[in-house]
């Protein structure tokens, strides 16, 4: 429905778009996302004919957008912007009435009030309509104008931030509404701030960065991409929902770099906590075993770090066994969380490069219990053992000293 063919374009002496190619099929919604200034909102001007390319071409429906009339263009493609402002005192219901005029002659003033009556019910605004829209909220606006869209009946939409004024509520809303009407048959390109919410509505994500695409596939893959922590300058940990099942993303600007590996044996929230704790100082960190299924083999799939998982009430096998030994004898500290598997990896590394964190409720440790298993063992409870999040990180940064 919409494509762009080596799409580039420059303000004076500055590039903001190059060589984009992209396409986006009947039945898709997709997000291009990215930080501010990277050419998401030249793009979608460049698609509606508000802005004209410098080289590469543009279609809609298989027409190129050079070529079609104002009128023509809008009864294919509806823009909804992300400045909300009109600029005169129209009523609500006279906004999305102008959604028509694509399908209006000069001469037919005929009663066409149905679309733009589906347009106010599926937005939610009816009660808005004989409200002056200057005095109606960012949101509401944003909503106003969505419907405004709609009753233009196009087979493509274009979005511009189409969630920055509007309450989580309405973000749901909204783009649960576009997700429906994708559902029907059109196209949808948005333009969208929340990684999450793309993540969640999405079919694709489209990652822009300096006028160039970076990523582009499903959402899970473009969110774990690396040049999505070079686009926003900062690491991003991807992880996934309970909820909604969908990917979500945490922005992790200060996480520093270490050339140090830590394992983390055992899995459980101690193992949850141990995992999270040590990624977000910087440690390379491995893990295992842990059981399949656990909450610290999901953790960290999600953090794509290596890991040895074992079947969930079973014992390890021989070669599950010598993959997570080996895997602990590589790394220059081995942490032991008390969880399912940490026996395997105790037995089999050095006393003095074992630190014992077994955090209670994903907190804190019952150190007078982990030293007399510690004892139990025949180590004589000379173990490292730590209390807390930071207590952990102490721990390792010492024994590194």
């Amino acid at each position: 429905m919409i494509e762009l063919d080596d799409v580039s374009l420059s303000y004076g002496d500055v590039e903001v778009l190059s060589g984009v190619n992209l396409t986006v099929e009947r039945g898709e919604f997709v997000a291009l996302v990215g930080p501010n200034g990277a050419g998401k909102t030249t793009l979608l001007r460049t698609i509606n004919g508000i802005l004209d390319a410098d080289s590469g071409g543009v279609w809609v429906d298989g027409d190129p957008v050079g070529e079609l009339r104002a009128r023509e263009l809008s009864r294919q493609l509806a823009t909804v912007p992300q400045d909300t402002h009109v600029g005169f005192a129209f009523t609500a219901e006279q906004v999305v009435e102008m959604g028509r005029t694509p399908h209006r002659s000069r001469l037919d003033w005929s009663d066409d009030a149905d679309p733009v009556d589906a347009a106010l019910a599926r937005t939610e605004t009816e009660h808005l309509r004989d409200r002056n829209v200057d005095d109606l909220s960012g949101g509401e606006r944003q909503r106003v104008l969505l419907a405004r869209a709609l009753a233009q009946e196009p087979a493509a939409l274009l979005l511009d931030e189409p969630t920055a004024s509007l309450d989580i509520n309405h973000q749901i809303r909204v783009l649960g509404l576009v997700e429906e009407l994708v559902s029907e048959g059109r196209a949808a390109l948005a333009a969208i701030h929340d990684l999450d919410l793309a993540a969640r509505f999405c079919d694709r994500l489209v990652l822009l960065h300096e006028g160039r695409i970076q990523a582009a596939g499903p959402p899970g893959a473009v969110l774990r991409d690396p040049g999505l922590g070079e686009a926003f300058g900062t690491t991003a940990a991807v992880t996934r929902n309970p909820v909604t099942g969908t990917p979500t993303v945490a922005a992790v600007a200060d996480r520093p770099e270490r050339d140090v590996s830590v394992h983390v044996a055992g899995g459980g929230e101690s193992g949850v906590v141990a995992i999270r704790s040590l990624w977000r100082a910087g440690y390379d960190v491995s893990v295992g075993p842990v059981p399949e299924g656990d909450v610290a083999a999901s953790l960290a799939g999600q953090l794509d770090l290596a890991a040895v998982t074992a079947p969930a009430f079973g014992l390890p096998d021989e070669e599950t066994r010598r993959w997570a030994r080996r895997l602990a004898r590589e790394a220059e500290w081995v942490v032991l969380t008390g969880g399912p598997g940490c026996d395997v990896v105790a037995d089999a590394v050095d006393e003095a490069d074992q630190i014992h964190a077994s955090f209670a409720d994903g907190t804190s440790v019952d150190a007078e219990r982990t030293l007399r298993a510690a004892d139990a063992r025949g180590d004589g409870g000379q173990l490292t053992v730590v209390e807390n999040q930071a207590a952990l990180l102490t721990a390792v940064e010492e024994q590194l000293e």
